[in-house]
């Protein structure tokens, strides 16, 4: 099977001596728009701003209020996490990321900066993942470390959450634009989750189950979106399947694009659904 390289591009930008920004190129599997909108982010104003306020939001008050109640996820106690932290991270080609648990029903964040980064999933998520489910779900935010989403995924949560703290006028703009990208940012994300699951069902069912709040027909979009890139020629190389008939990059992005286009997109259904779930917890120890 040949080399699938995964090495992106960086380069460093000093933006006004405010912070040090590492823009990359995207990993090999990126979507593109996702590439090109990430390029021109902190060059706008608004977008600017919210990440130097968010910056300093997480510095003095937000990432202690994220991590207090929450625990770190190492062996034994979390030991199936730790085990998919590691898999994925050696399946992306990036450095294990740090995993806490905090006691909450329900969700998945990864928040920080450049510097520092943290994926936070739920306790109420993590017991309703099965082992496969976990790579999809590990994997997907490790997706998000490795392409640079992190600072601008931190501010767009902030200005959701906390747009009292933010520049007033620059709230709305910065906040429909990183909407805007966010959007396509999934696809990028998406495509890792799959690659470290190796599965579109399970990446579907992990999908469903992290963010259950989100509207059904982006989800049906962004399921969509991962079937046809389990047809590439890229995904097949990675995962060891045949692929002298997988659909090229080019035609498999283009095809995507038409999908996030689409304004009528019926929710799927995965198979498997219906079946119970499997607990992710290692020996089972703080529940």
């Amino acid at each position: 099977m040949p080399t699938v390289d995964f090495d992106f591009q960086r380069y460093v930008q000093r933006k006004k001596g405010a912070r040090a920004a590492q823009v990359r190129e995207g990993a090999a599997y990126a979507y593109p728009g996702d590439v090109r909108l990430l390029r021109t982010l902190d060059r706008l104003r608004p977008v600017e701003l919210a990440l130097l306020e968010a910056g300093r939001l997480w510095q003095s008050v937000a990432r202690a209020e994220l991590l207090g109640p929450a625990v770190r996820a190492v062996a034994p106690r979390y030991a199936q996490v730790a085990a998919a932290a590691k898999r994925c991270a050696e399946i992306l080609h990036i450095d294990v990321p740090v995993i806490y648990i905090a006691p909450r029903p329900s969700g998945v964040l990864t928040l920080g900066t450049e510097a520092e980064t943290y994926i936070v999933l739920s306790q109420g998520l993590l017991d309703s993942l099965s082992p496969d489910e976990l790579l999809d779900v590990i994997g997907r935010e490790c997706g998000r470390i490795q392409n640079g989403h992190v600072p601008f995924r931190t501010a767009l949560h902030y200005l959701t959450h906390n747009a009292s703290t933010m520049t007033r006028w620059a709230v709305r703009p910065a906040t429909l634009t990183l909407l805007a990208w966010a959007r396509r940012a999934d696809i990028t994300a998406d495509r890792a989750g799959v690659l470290c699951a190796r599965s579109v069902d399970v990446s579907l069912i992990a999908m469903q189950k992290a963010f259950p709040e989100d509207d059904s027909r982006e989800l049906a979009r962004r399921y969509r979106a991962i079937q046809r890139f389990s047809g590439s020629l890229y995904y097949k190389t990675v995962v060891g399947q045949d692929a002298d008939d997988g659909e090229s990059t080019e035609d498999c992005d283009a095809a995507v694009a038409q999908i996030l286009d689409d304004k009528d997109v019926p929710p799927p259904v995965p198979k498997g659904s219906g079946g119970a779930a499997t607990s992710t917890t290692g020996e089972g120890e703080g529940r």
